[in-house]
């Protein structure tokens, strides 16, 4: 099992990173504000205008341990490659699966089969929590989002998979605001919106998303699996459709619920979001390093793993699930197990 190391987010702008000893330095202004061992991060996130010298990303593209580059809004620039682990052949079976339509379709199947059930349980879990005027709305999308897991056996093609999952989308995403029980008037969620959000709400899970993503694009590289060919995403350039897929098991149990548990605890407050002229909401800098910390403290929780048994960081389950998915591929296992989170 694999040592839950920390991802290190730098997003003051003007900072610089360089390689001093085997500690990673930061600075800003030519002044020093942190020191952290090499042997303690498993990657960088930077956002916006970050300086990374050159010898320091050599360094950690050497020991596998990717940067990635954010705009200052969250928005994915760039990630490196660092050097691959994991048998070439894994790859191989990987691209022959992605191009065989049956086996496409069974794997999308698993997937959003996973992503809807953690859907439906975590809006059971706000159900117990919330208002007794909130409760009826939850049950209801819950039993609406179960209504379309029965639906996915029947999907003969990934477009049916992914209408199914849209469809269950539309009545999670609906109720969504039901989960809240502060400032309410600000978080009201209308509809999703990607790339411009238009509310608050839209801001911050693009923003969780984003980080989630770059997490499940290191755990395919961990494990040899290629981040760019997946099976219930299309293929598309510069698109890592396989860590999409991995993330989407996870939105519920992880984006999503650290989004309600800030606002809830009232850690994540309106003066955390700009408003734009034109309409489009951003997350402020305070309100990206709230959710950071907070995303980085849950990812310490364990958990009781649906399929091992066995207690594991939440931090690790993309991971496990990255290597099971490859289990699939080389044939050891008949199917893709998804996470079923308790």
């Amino acid at each position: 099992m694999r040592t839950l190391l920390n991802t290190l987010y730098v997003q003051t702008q003007g900072s610089y990173l360089r390689l001093e000893n085997d500690n990673v330095r930061v600075d800003v202004e030519g002044a020093r504000v942190a020191m952290l061992p090499l042997h303690h991060l498993d990657g960088v996130v930077v956002f916006g205008n970050v300086l990374i010298s050159p010898y320091l990303i050599q360094r950690l593209g050497r020991e596998h341990k990717p940067v990635t580059w954010l705009t200052e809004s969250g928005r994915f620039t760039a990630r490196t490659e660092t050097p691959m682990s994991g048998n070439v052949l894994l790859r191989v079976a990987q691209h022959a699966a992605s191009g065989d339509p049956a086996r496409t379709l069974a794997v999308a199947r698993y997937i959003a089969a996973g992503k809807l059930q953690n859907q439906k349980a975590a809006l059971l879990r706000s159900a117990r929590d919330a208002a007794e005027a909130d409760q009826p709305i939850l049950r209801e999308a819950a039993r609406d989002v179960n209504g379309q897991i029965g639906c996915l056996p029947l999907a003969g093609t990934v477009d049916e998979v992914r209408g199914i999952e849209g469809t269950a989308a539309r009545a999670y995403f609906g109720a969504f605001s039901h989960t809240l029980r502060v400032n309410r008037d600000f978080f009201w969620l209308g509809e999703r919106t990607r790339r411009p959000a238009r509310d608050p709400i839209n801001a911050v899970l693009n923003y969780a998303y984003t980080l989630l993503a770059g997490d499940c694009a290191g755990a395919c590289q961990q494990v040899g699996l290629d981040p760019q060919v997946g099976f219930l995403h299309a293929l598309r350039p510069g698109r890592a459709s396989l860590a999409l897929d991995l993330m989407e098991e996870l939105r519920a149990v992880i984006a999503d619920r650290a989004v309600i548990t800030l606002i809830n605890r009232s850690q994540l407050t309106p003066r955390d979001f700009i408003l734009h002229a034109g309409g489009s909401v951003t997350i402020s800098e305070d309100g990206r390093r709230t959710l950071i910390k907070h995303l980085q403290e849950r990812k310490q929780e364990t958990v009781k793993h649906s399929l091992t048994g066995r207690d594991t960081p939440l931090g690790l389950i993309a991971h496990v699930q990255a290597r099971l998915l490859a289990q699939h591929l080389r044939g050891d296992r008949p199917h893709y197990p998804p996470y079923l989170h308790r």
